[in-house]
């Protein structure tokens, strides 16, 4: 059985061999070399591809990509007390299966529940191309990442064996503590990202903080399913994806939860369409992801109300860049990132009265 590593650095040939033999693809064949190079754009993990060397070819991948923890203290920290490792690992193992949605082959995935240290082993995405947050993506790429949603989604809305999973966050838990952490990091977003947003929309994020309670509140009797919970272009790989050339992948499943629909779809559409696009297109778009998910079987969720939620979850782009870009490690393109959020959801929120839906 191999056992659990948690950095690159401690990746050798015979782990290699070990994981790959448990998970079907070495075909007997060993791992004799490799070369490892850092890839992606993630502040919460690192993660690196391996281009592998086999003692003989049996049609084995020639290349994995491995994911560990941050070596930033304070992003590693995060992840490791809020249980971001734990969620991605279990993810993994236990419900990637169910559902739909196209994510890498997890070729091992390990975690030490004590310490929140991890370690997965995936399919290489490549030759897919992430996705730009800052760049955004046509409406023709929406509609990709909407149809995955839809397969993500569908097949366990409103589950109620989901009650049963304990590590997948909830919305309803915790109000008062995420109410306090936004109004104790306000001001440092404000000072140092805060600054390029309109004024409409500082006037907006400053307000918000006296309305988190009732939006979280406002969502409690919604239908429910599992959302990514950071449902963004950084975390897609767009192309001809594996053996069936897939149009995408989704990967990053550290904040995986038990949530209302509306949150990826808002999430995503708010910050990955430029503004222009975004008020062009998204009624289009979230007609036609509606109309999906009806045809994949869900019942009891008219049209209205998906608008309605994808209205009012533009505010959770809005939580997301103002804490999160206080609570992992600083970098020039992460401060443009989260300003990109924040400037976006809040003109998506504003341009949709999302106050009114609270």
């Amino acid at each position: 059985m191999p056992h659990l590593i948690t950095s690159a650095f401690d990746v050798t040939e015979q782990w290699l061999t070990e994981v790959l033999e448990a998970s079907g693809v070495a075909r007997g064949a060993a791992v004799v070399s490799f070369e490892s190079e850092a890839v992606g754009t993630g502040q919460m993990g690192e993660n690196a591809r391996f281009t592998l060397e086999w003692n003989e070819q049996l049609g084995q991948p020639a290349t994995v990509v491995g994911k560990f923890p941050s070596d930033n203290e304070i992003s590693r920290a995060t992840a490791t007390g809020g249980g971001s490792y734990v969620r991605e690992v279990r993810f993994y193992r236990e419900v990637a299966q169910t559902v739909g949605i196209r994510t890498p082959r997890c070729h091992f995935a390990d975690v030490d529940d004590g310490t929140g240290l991890f370690v997965l082993l995936m399919e290489d995405l490549a030759p897919g191309v992430q996705g730009d947050q800052l760049a955004g993506c046509s409406p023709d790429e929406a509609a990709t990442a909407l149809d995955e949603l839809v397969r993500l989604q569908a097949p366990r809305w409103n589950d109620p064996s989901l009650n049963e999973i304990d590590w997948l966050s909830r919305r309803h838990e915790g109000t008062a503590t995420v109410t306090m952490l936004y109004e104790a990091v306000l001001p440092g977003f404000m000072n140092r990202i805060g600054g390029g947003l309109d004024s409409e929309s500082q006037k907006l994020v400053e307000r918000f903080s006296g309305l988190i309670d009732q939006w979280r509140e406002r969502t409690s009797t919604d239908h429910l399913v599992i959302s990514h919970g950071d449902y963004r272009l950084d975390n897609m790989m767009f192309g001809e994806i594996g053996p069936n050339a897939d149009p995408m992948a989704v990967v990053d499943w550290q904040t995986p939860a038990h949530g209302v629909p509306g949150t990826d779809l808002s999430y995503f559409l708010g910050a990955g369409l430029l503004p222009d696009v975004r008020a062009t297109h998204e009624r289009d778009l979230v007609a036609d992801y509606h109309a999906k998910l009806i045809s994949a079987g869900v019942e009891g969720y008219d049209l209205d109300a998906c608008w309605t939620s994808y209205r009012r979850e533009s505010f959770a782009g809005i939580i997301m860049a103002v804490v999160a870009s206080q609570i992992v490690v600083q970098t020039d393109r992460g401060d443009d990132m989260f300003l990109a959020m924040a400037s976006r959801h809040a003109r998506q929120a504003l341009e949709l009265d999302a106050e009114a839906a609270i």
